[in-house]
């Protein structure tokens, strides 16, 4: 059994709803990292309509790490879901949201979903308070987001020195004609990754959507043997 981990940023859902829910759609994610969730009022409203167009769930209901969360699809069994803020300065909001999930029969695995800051030395703080975090956490993990920054960045090499690049190295904004790689998905050595599928997403829906492009990886979960208890249920 495969499990399908997209991330999008969604520009605090500024454009065109009904195509961002197209695209989603068109990449039929089990689990789907978000950052820019928007944080001025009605948020839950706004977030459970984008998951219900999307055909998924809000599986952190009126939660947000820093404008990050998370929706999956029925299909998926959500362990757990947590939340954390991470300091920032300039009245900014950072953070980033753990996800449990482990597939009926398969087991466990944690995605992450991070939307670092747009200063340097603050994002570099921000990757080892995740990577922190990570080491709490059973089992392998993905971690998927918008880093605002490029593979030669500090914060990009340091999550590089623990996991690897599983999403294809391709640009992701601006979503019109993209120029930079700032969205990624990285996972631990113990993920095993399958060959990357392409979506049917139309570009039209992919500029009026957002400002960025979404990145997705297919990775395949060792069964779970009868009787075997699963770690964090």
């Amino acid at each position: 059994m495969s499990l399908r981990i997209a991330s999008y940023n969604i520009r605090a859902l500024q454009d065109d709803v009904a195509a961002l829910a197209r695209t989603i759609r068109a990449i039929d994610p089990d689990v789907l990292c978000l950052q820019e969730v928007p944080w001025l009022p009605p948020v839950a409203g706004r977030v459970t309509d984008l998951a219900r167009r999307s055909g998924l769930v809000w599986s952190g209901a009126s939660q947000r790490g820093g404008q990050t969360s998370v929706l999956t699809n029925l299909r998926t069994n959500v362990v757990s879901v947590q939340h954390h803020r991470l300091p920032a300065h300039r009245g900014d909001r950072r953070g980033f949201a753990v996800t449990r999930v482990a597939p009926f029969g398969r087991a466990p695995v944690n995605v992450v979903s991070v939307h670092l800051s747009l200063d340097a030395p603050e994002r570099l703080r921000h990757a080892q308070q995740i990577l922190a975090a990570l080491d709490r956490l059973p089992g392998p993990a993905l971690l998927a987001g918008d880093l605002n920054e490029q593979e030669d960045g500090e914060a990009w090499q340091l999550f590089g020195q623990r996991m690897r690049v599983v999403s294809p190295l391709t640009p992701t904004y601006p979503a019109n004609l993209p120029e930079r790689l700032l969205d990624v998905v990285f996972a631990t050595p113990d993920v095993t990754v399958l060959p990357h599928q392409e979506a049917p997403w139309h570009y039209e829906d992919l500029v009026a959507g957002s400002d960025h492009r979404p990145v997705w990886v297919d990775v395949d979960l060792p069964e779970v043997a009868p009787g075997e208890a699963r770690s964090g249920e």
